[in-house]
């Protein structure tokens, strides 16, 4: 058992920005990479082409315990990664009840991540497959090292994906991208994968602007 116990995620707070949550039309729940906090992942709205409070989408940010989901590389060994691992994903099962259960539904719900965020948000989807408003995941993939068996049960049904990473991101092997699509694909996910040469460990303007697409595509 850690120093934070068996949920070391549980009583961080959940941050809120956009439109009210009683008045909302979708959700996009913001998920922050290694270091970062909640509310500097709310500022990643500033950044799309999306008014979220005119257009009725609330914004839901989950906070890690000291800023990190997990204390090692997303491609160690699973067990490495417990219990924070298994916080951080309800946590973000959480955020997403939470807006289900003000009368958002899922299929208007959408999880964007980036970096631990993304792989977070990658593996919450594949452990929990079903129909929702989309995932945007920057610099990121699915957790565990190389030869995890990815045996995950459900089906996406056309949830739009959006993958975006640099074919020399320090953190993100590209291989670990194309595996994180083809999982999704044999789930049922419609994946857009865009690899940029050389771009490193961030975000640039296409993925801004294919996740602003996306985030539009909520309330229509």
């Amino acid at each position: 058992m850690s120093a934070q116990g068996d949920d070391p995620h549980g009583d961080q707070p959940l941050e809120t920005a956009g439109a009210p949550l009683d008045a909302a039309r979708a959700a996009v729940v913001l998920v922050h990479g290694r270091g970062a906090t909640a509310r500097g992942m709310l500022g990643l709205a500033d950044e799309l082409a999306v008014d979220p409070e005119a257009e009725g989408i609330a914004l839901l940010a989950p906070q890690a315990q000291r800023g990190t989901w997990y204390p090692q590389s997303f491609l160690a060994d699973l067990d490495a990664n417990e219990p924070w691992l298994s916080s951080a994903l309800a946590k973000v099962g959480d955020a997403i009840q939470t807006a289900v259960d003000t009368g958002v539904d899922r299929e208007r719900t959408m999880l964007v991540g980036f970096s631990q965020g993304a792989c977070l948000s990658s593996e919450f989807l594949a452990r929990n497959a079903r129909r929702y408003g989309g995932l945007g995941v920057l610099s990121g993939g699915l957790i565990g090292p190389e030869g995890t068996p990815r045996d995950y049960d459900g089906s996406l049904d056309g949830t739009p994906i959006f993958l975006g990473c640099s074919d020399r991101d320090p953190h993100v092997p590209a291989e670990r991208v194309s595996e994180t699509t083809e999982v999704f694909e044999e789930l049922g996910g419609a994946v857009d994968e865009r690899i940029y040469e050389g771009m490193g460990h961030t975000v640039n303007q296409d993925e801004l602007a294919a996740v602003s697409e996306m985030v539009a595509d909520l309330t229509e």
